[in-house]
């Protein structure tokens, strides 16, 4: 131990003094960088989050004229492989089949898209007339007092129906919810759990508005929620970069030369 301590204390000894190193300071003062140069990154960032964001807001405008498009054309028939789905998203085909009533699940709470309200999305397969196998059918919205079939028979129509309607994709699911199913009623559109729990293919499609039945759902429940907010970050951005820039310029660009 007491070697230990003898090293240190040599140390310290070895060490010039404070009074020395302020006399050396004196004799050869260090000169600190400024950090005016470096001062410039703030403008330089925002400047590039602008640029950004322009790639993002020309991205965004393809991307909702794409929707637009899709959603206008004529309808197409459903694919024979339906891995052909995961490009079609917000297409709208023509599908024939029969309704099993007998099996209908609901989404919600939701709103009708255009007189809102509180209700629930009528889900119900599909058995395709030229296909082995079902898919889901979102019939449309009824008010949470009709969620009973026995309250809107007329509604559930028999044999062969012919349906025009949008293909979708599950929704992302809430993070502060961790049930998303309580018996017949689901909180979000999980396509995967769905097509399991009625034994039909993982297919969705929002029937449009005008395949609704008197006294049955209202269709046309498709929401596409793209906002694009872009423009106004481009010029946060840029305003930003520039009054960055001009204060820089105030307290350091001054007789600097370029």
């Amino acid at each position: 131990m007491f070697r230990t301590l003898g090293r240190v204390l040599a140390r310290f000894e070895k060490r010039p003094s404070a009074t020395r190193s302020a006399h050396r300071s004196q004799e050869f003062p260090v000169e600190r960088p400024s950090p005016k140069y470096a001062l410039l990154v703030c403008p330089a960032i925002a400047f590039g989050l602008g640029c950004w964001q322009i790639r993002r807001r020309e991205w965004k405008t393809a991307l909702i004229d794409t929707i637009d498009a899709k959603t206008k054309a004529p309808p197409v028939e459903l694919p024979s492989d339906l891995r052909d789905l995961d490009d079609m998203e917000y297409q709208t085909v023509r599908v024939r089949g029969v309704f099993d009533h007998d099996e209908e699940v609901y989404i919600g709470p939701r709103g009708d898209v255009e007189k809102g309200g509180i209700g629930f999305f009528v889900i119900t397969p599909l058995k395709l007339e030229d296909r082995d196998y079902s898919i889901l059918i979102n019939r449309g919205w009824v008010p949470r007092e009709k969620t009973n079939p026995a309250t809107r028979r007329e509604g559930q129509i028999p044999g062969v129906v012919e349906i025009e309607g949008v293909v979708r994709k599950s929704e992302p699911k809430p993070i502060a919810s961790k049930e998303i199913r309580s018996g017949a009623f689901f909180a979000v559109r999980d396509i995967d759990m769905l097509a399991q729990t009625l034994g039909t293919a993982p297919v969705y499609i929002d029937a449009a508005r005008k395949s609704s039945i008197p006294g049955g759902p209202l269709g046309g429940q498709t929401r596409v929620n793209l906002r694009n907010e872009h423009l106004s970050y481009i010029l946060t951005w840029f305003s930003l970069s520039a009054a960055t820039l001009l204060m820089w310029y105030k307290k350091y660009g001054k007789g600097v030369r370029f």
